[in-house]
C-alpha cells in the first residue's frame, strides 16, 4: 500500500524512533529528522539495521518537515518551542502536525512524574498557538510507550488516545495509526482534551515504574467501529 512519507521530528529520540520503526514495518515510508544531518542518518542507519528493506531517510528537522503531508513532532518539552519556531518557515497550510510533546518536569531537571503547567493549557494547544497559521495540529501518541515501540519482538495491544479540533485531520492520523498493528486510534475530543490525555504520560510512567510493566491504556466498552 503506498503511502507518503512521515517526516518525524525528533526520530532520534526514544519515542520517535520506536515510531519510525514500527511505520517503517508498515511498509510507511519514514523521514527521521534531527537539528543534525549526521545525527538524522546515523538513527536511519539504526533502523535499517533492524529493518533492511526499510523506505528511510535521514534528513535536517527543516528539510524533513517538507516531505510529507503529516508530521510528527516528538521532542522534549524544553525543545518544542525551539523546533516550532524553526519550522514557522517551513510547515505549510494544511499540513498536520501530530504533537507528542509531554510538559514533564524531567525536562527541566524536574521528576518525571511531575507535569509542569503551560499557560496554554496543555503542550498540544501552545503548538497550535505557535504553529503557522493553517496548519492542523492534533495531539497523540502520549501513552505509548517508547520502549515497547522499539522492540518488534513485543506485540501491541493499546489504544493512542487522539485530540484535535479538526475532524479530517484526526481521521487522517487515525488511518495511520491503523497501519501498525495492535494500535486501536481512540478520537478524543478537542484539541483541549490534550490537557487531560498529556497527563497520563507520568501517570503511566509511575504505574510502570512501580510495577516493572509497560502498561499502555486501553479503553473498554467502545463500538467495534469508531471511524
Amino acid at each position: 500500500m503506498a503511502s507518503s512519507p512521515v517526516p518525524i521530528i525528533g526520530a532520534t529520540g526514544a519515542l520517535g524512533f520506536g515510531l519510525a520503526l514500527r511505520l517503517a514495518q508498515a511498509d510507511v515510508p519514514v523521514v527521521i529528522g534531527s537539528r543534525r544531518q549526521e545525527s538524522a542518518e546515523e538513527a536511519a542507519a539504526r533502523l535499517r539495521e533492524k529493518l533492511p528493506d526499510a523506505d528511510v531517510e535521514g534528513l535536517q528537522n527543516a528539510d524533513a518537515a517538507r516531505r510529507g503531508p503529516l508530521v510528527i513532532l516528538s521532542v522534549p518539552f524544553r525543545a518544542q518551542s525551539e523546533n516550532l519556531t524553526n519550522l514557522k518557515e517551513v510547515l505549510e497550510p494544511g499540513q498536520i502536525l501530530v504533537d507528542a510533546t509531554v510538559p514533564l518536569a524531567a525536562a527541566v531537571s524536574g521528576r518525571a512524574t511531575r507535569l509542569l503547567g503551560v499557560p496554554q493549557g496543555s503542550a498540544a494547544e501552545q503548538a497550535q498557538e505557535m504553529a503557522p497559521d493553517g496548519v492542523r495540529v492534533v495531539s497523540a501518541f502520549h501513552t505509548v510507550g517508547a520502549s515497547t515501540l522499539g522492540d518488534l519482538d513485543q506485540e501491541l495491544d493499546e489504544d493512542v488516545l487522539i485530540a484535535g479540533d479538526e475532524k479530517d485531520a484526526k481521521r487522517e492520523l487515525a488511518a495511520l495509526v491503523q497501519r501498525i498493528p495492535g494500535l486501536r486510534p481512540v478520537d478524543c475530543g478537542r484539541l483541549e482534551m490534550a490537557r487531560m490525555i498529556e497527563g497520563l504520560t507520568p501517570l503511566l510512567i509511575s504505574v510502570n515504574s512501580r510495577h516493572k510493566a509497560h502498561a499502555g491504556v486501553r479503553l473498554t466498552g467502545l463500538p467495534d467501529s469508531l471511524w
